[in-house]
């Protein structure tokens, strides 16, 4: 099928090969035809697909899946940047969830990434001074995926979040390209206080599960965040922090490790 279509493929490498798993996979399981054709093969572009599996899975009784796709298809119109952050955040979870073996499986099965690329347009609704909507986006996401991402947080390309649960993102927080998370992250405040109070988390950085982020400090480029910290203070570039509260305790082990997924604290690091 590829042969057939060059020029796509080279033009939009991600949804051609998305389109060619989900019709590989209609094929191995014909009972899941319904759900990917409506899902995947029915939509010309990644852009109509991700609009459509946002309609869907946040339509309600407050507002409907039509209503909802109207939203998705102007932001995803207006702004491309969305979309290919969409491709991007696509290729990273492939990359780095050992779970993940086709890249239709995040726009169909996992909550992370579609939580992800529903903020992105609540986002959207957000800088486009639509705020009461990207609340109810920001509300609707939570309920549903288990995960609340304020629509003010600014939020880069090449983001993989592992299975997502009670993930909790801040107003004024920021995070970089290329960033892994594990589930129950928070990047939050420390109290009351308003204004600038989220952290700013840098590229390449790996957030272990459970782990606290708290104030407006900031974490450098490709540092590790071991599982279950604290974080209360700025973290140098290419660092592992652990411990409450987490502490320095070395170098980062590699160079990029969001993209290595190494969890594990060596004796000698």
């Amino acid at each position: 099928m590829a042969q057939r279509n060059p020029k796509v493929a080279s033009v939009d490498p991600v949804w051609t090969h998305i389109c060619e798993e989900a019709r590989a996979a209609v094929r191995d399981e014909p009972l899941l035809g319904g759900f990917i054709h409506s899902g995947v093969l029915h939509h010309p572009s990644m852009e109509r697909a991700l609009a459509y599996r946002f309609s869907l899975k946040l339509a309600s009784g407050e507002m409907s899946e039509q209503v909802l796709r109207e939203i998705a298809d102007e932001a995803l119109a207006t702004d491309p940047e969305i979309g290919q952050a969409a491709r991007a955040d696509c290729v990273a979870v492939y990359d780095r969830d050992p779970a993940c073996h086709r890249f239709l499986q995040p726009i169909l099965f996992f909550k992370g990434y579609q939580a992800v690329q529903a903020y992105r347009i609540g986002h959207w609704l957000w800088m486009t001074g639509r705020r009461d909507l990207a609340y109810f986006v920001q509300m609707r996401v939570s309920e549903v995926f288990g995960v609340d991402i304020h629509p003010g947080a600014r939020i880069g390309r090449g983001i993989m979040i592992d299975h997502a649960h009670s993930i909790v993102i801040g107003e004024t927080a920021v995070v970089g390209d290329n960033v892994s998370m594990l589930h129950s992250v928070t990047l939050g405040g420390t109290g009351k206080e308003d204004g600038d109070r989220h952290p700013k988390i840098g590229n390449g950085v790996m957030i272990g599960a459970g782990a606290k982020v708290l104030g407006n400090i900031r974490v450098g480029d490709c540092s590790r965040i071991a599982a279950g910290s604290v974080v209360l203070h700025d973290v140098p570039e290419c660092s592992t922090v652990a411990g409450v509260p987490a502490k320095v305790i070395g170098q980062a082990g590699c160079a990029q490790p969001a993209l290595a997924m190494d969890q594990l604290i060596d004796d000698g690091i």
